[in-house]
Order: C-alpha cells, then sequence, then structure tokens
C-alpha cells in the first residue's frame, strides 16, 4: 500500500459512508441503541462501519483495521494499521445538530500520518495528501473525482489573543478551568473531530480535551492536524499523543498550533 494508492480509497468511501449517514439523517426517525460502554449507536454508525469496512479490506487486505463498532478489531495490536470511526459525534447525530464526522486514518510507529475527516451535513472535508500536507475540499464531494481543493495551515497564534474550540458535548468545569489559563480572544463549541479541523485550518489555536476519548476519535483528525502544522500532545506532560495503545484509549490531550505557550495542567 502506498500513499498515492491509499488517499483516493479513503476520501471515497468517506463520502459514501457520509452519503449514507445523510439519508439515514434526514430520514423521519432512526433506531437508537445502547453499547455495552452506555454510548449510544445508530444504524447509522452501523451501516457507514459496514461500508467502510468492507472497502478497507478489499483494497488493502494484508493491512489490519481497527474500528470504533467492530469490539473484535480491538483485540489485535500492530505497528501500522488502519483507523476507523464510522460515525464521530453519535449524540451530535441524534440531536440533529450536525456537527459529525466520518474518520477514517492510516497509524504507522505510533503516529497518524494520513487521514480524513468529513463533516457531510457541514459539507467540509479535509483530508491529507500523499505527501502527508493537508487540504480542505470544496465542491460537489464526487466520490470518484477529488474536487477543487485549498491548502490548510494553522494559525500564527497570538498568545494574547488566543481562539479557543472545546466539545460541544463534554464541556465540563475541568475544560473551562484550564482554558481559563490563557488570553482568550473567543471560545466557540463544536462535536466530533471537527475541533482538530478548526485548529488545523487557522479558525481555532487550541483545544483542549480534559475527558475520555478513544483513538478512533482523534487518528484521522490528528493526521489531518499534523498535515497542517499543528500538534497534539498529552495534558500531563505535553509529550506526543502516540496510537496503538493498549485498549486503544487515549489520556486527556491538547491539539494546538505551535505558537501557542502551553500551560501546565
Amino acid at each position: 500500500m502506498t500513499y498515492d494508492e491509499l488517499i483516493p480509497v479513503i476520501r471515497k468511501l468517506a463520502i459514501e459512508a457520509g452519503a449514507k449517514i445523510m439519508e439515514i439523517y434526514n430520514s423521519d426517525d432512526f433506531e437508537v441503541k445502547v453499547k455495552s460502554d452506555d454510548s449510544p449507536v445508530t444504524e447509522a454508525d452501523e451501516a457507514a462501519d459496514a461500508l467502510i469496512s468492507a472497502g478497507l479490506r478489499a483494497a488493502f487486505p494484508d493491512v489490519m483495521l481497527v474500528t470504533e463498532e467492530q469490539s473484535a478489531s480491538h483485540k489485535e495490536r500492530g505497528d501500522t494499521f488502519l483507523i476507523v470511526d464510522p460515525l464521530d459525534g453519535t449524540k451530535e447525530f441524534i440531536n440533529r445538530r450536525g456537527d459529525f464526522t466520518v474518520n477514517i486514518a492510516l497509524v504507522e510507529k505510533g503516529e497518524p500520518t494520513r487521514g480524513v475527516v468529513y463533516a457531510p451535513a457541514r459539507e467540509r472535508m479535509f483530508f491529507t495528501l500523499a505527501d502527508g500536507t493537508a487540504v480542505e475540499e470544496t465542491g460537489a464531494f464526487d466520490p470518484e473525482t477529488i474536487g477543487e481543493t485549498r491548502p490548510i495551515r494553522v494559525a500564527d497564534s497570538n498568545n494574547d489573543a488566543l481562539m479557543i474550540v472545546a466539545s460541544k458535548s463534554h464541556r465540563d468545569q475541568a475544560t473551562e478551568d484550564y482554558i481559563n489559563k490563557y488570553q482568550v480572544k473567543d471560545s466557540k463549541s463544536a462535536g466530533s473531530s471537527l475541533k482538530f479541523c478548526l485548529v488545523a485550518t487557522g479558525e481555532a489555536d487550541l483545544y483542549p480535551r480534559v475527558g475520555r476519548t478513544m483513538e478512533w476519535d482523534t487518528a484521522a483528525g490528528h493526521a489531518v492536524l499534523l498535515g497542517a502544522g499543528g500538534q497534539v500532545v498529552r495534558f500531563d506532560n505535553h509529550e506526543p499523543l502516540l496510537y496503538g495503545k493498549e485498549g486503544y484509549a487515549n489520556p486527556f490531550f491538547i491539539a494546538h498550533a505551535p505558537g501557542v505557550e502551553l500551560k501546565q495542567a
């Protein structure tokens, strides 16, 4: 598998999964179930997961695959793997708030090196090119043909007037306490992995996450942010956030433009 082979496949699958998700999103009603960890799952999660998994296994049968919706895949461990969250922001989806994304990433030696984040209800799509740089695609999102793209780059941050983005569904007092350590010009809330992309485009400088996430929640957004010149570090020691951890659970983390002077937790 080369990067030139990978990028068109993950982009196409993200768009096709997004179309399936929107079909269910725009229906009169859809079923919501509860998983063993008490998190919600919908038929859109399951349909998107089936589509993406089948596509990745057909294209790259020799590459390990980890997906949120297939718990058996969580038991594998490896150095290189594809990792998928077919619908990140299920609560946003259920409440029809629009901030949900399709996420597919490649992890190599602990780092998410390539990825795609597609927000179908917002009509925004971000992905890394074969060379690792990040772009936002605009247009009709034809699965077969990459449309017009623009390179994206993190902000040249002003530490006296930072733009902060935080979770819409998980914004708690610990998050507020940490944000208050900074000189903040404005603060916004967003759902799902879109927060990484807002830092990647320069629409925000800093995204702190003081709460539980899994690697499939963050890998694609992390890859896009790295491709735009940003960084994602652990909350506790500011070392790079790595992947392939036991159980695929993340520690708290901070996604940021490199010009941000990080505060200690």
